[in-house]
């Protein structure tokens, strides 16, 4: 089963062109809930955006749209920050959050890109440090909306959400921080946020089987990104899945002689080495 869901996945990521950003999102969620109905998630927010299209007349414009949207998706659907469990995993597996109305911001983010597409509201996702966000190109202008309220952002206070990452990097200037950070995020790179947000839960949460079946998806998604492989070559370990670990730490050697880690990582590879010519490893 397992390898069949990764493959499916596998199926939906493999070009950036055309890639189905709903559908890879609701994927994710087949590592929790095998039996997912997917295409029944997918109607079930084919049918919101129904809804709402019912209500915009054939001559609004962008900015009508919008406000339309934001009434419905935000007031009467109620879609909102999981405020008293924000570190629960299922505020990242998206049919949860369709039945819950509650998630974090990326997958909140997810489900109104797809209906303001349908809508033909021009929207992106920004992965802004802390806090992912929507933009929306209007005849006005662009408008940043926070995805768990659906408020308009100003730019004083993405300044003031800005701060911290600020003072990291004192050489820039605010302004072209600012602007390189609310550059669009391509749909790959928000299925990673979102595979990277409950890798981060499930390394806090120890749950090694969940976070091995996140890092294989990783693998995966961002094939040039070694330090995934690497990171799945942990994984393995944790459950004394010794040959695969070893090949993957291995590679990343292999492709990363010069890395800050090399030596850490070589010295566990001869631990692992050991384990497995002692016939402990575990099979797959």
């Amino acid at each position: 089963m397992a390898t069949r869901l990764l493959e499916y996945f596998g199926t939906l990521v493999a070009e950036d062109v055309g890639f189905p950003l709903t559908e890879a999102a609701l994927a994710i969620a087949q590592d929790a809930y095998p039996d997912l109905d997917l295409q029944g998630c997918l109607a079930t927010i084919d049918e919101f955006a129904l809804r709402v299209r019912k209500r915009i007349a054939a001559d609004a414009g962008i900015t009508q749209k919008l406000q339309t949207l934001n009434r419905f998706f935000f007031g009467e659907l109620g879609f909102g920050a999981n405020l008293n469990d924000y570190n629960d995993p299922d505020n990242s597996h998206l049919n949860i959050v369709i039945q819950r109305r509650r998630g974090v911001p990326t997958s909140l983010a997810v489900l109104y890109l797809e209906i303001s597409s349908q809508l033909g509201i021009p929207a992106r996702g920004v992965s802004f440090p802390g806090h992912f966000l929507l933009r929306v190109t209007t005849p006005a202008g662009e408008i940043m909306l926070d995805p768990t309220t659906g408020e308009a952002l100003s730019e004083s206070r993405l300044v003031d959400m800005l701060e911290p990452y600020v003072r990291q990097h004192s050489g820039e200037s605010i302004s072209s921080v600012l602007r390189t950070l609310l550059m669009p995020a391509t749909d790959r790179e928000i299925v990673a946020k979102m595979l990277r947000t409950l890798k981060s839960l499930y390394i806090q949460t120890e749950r090694w089987q969940r976070l091995l079946a996140i890092q294989q998806r990783l693998v995966v998604l961002l094939p040039e990104r070694i330090e995934e492989r690497r990171d799945r070559g942990f994984a393995f370990a944790r459950l004394d899945f010794f040959r695969p670990a070893v090949e993957d730490l291995e590679r990343y050697l292999e492709l990363r002689p010069d890395a800050d880690d090399a030596t850490v990582i070589e010295s566990q590879l001869e631990e692992l080495r050991q384990r497995t010519r002692g016939g402990d490893d575990e099979a797959l």
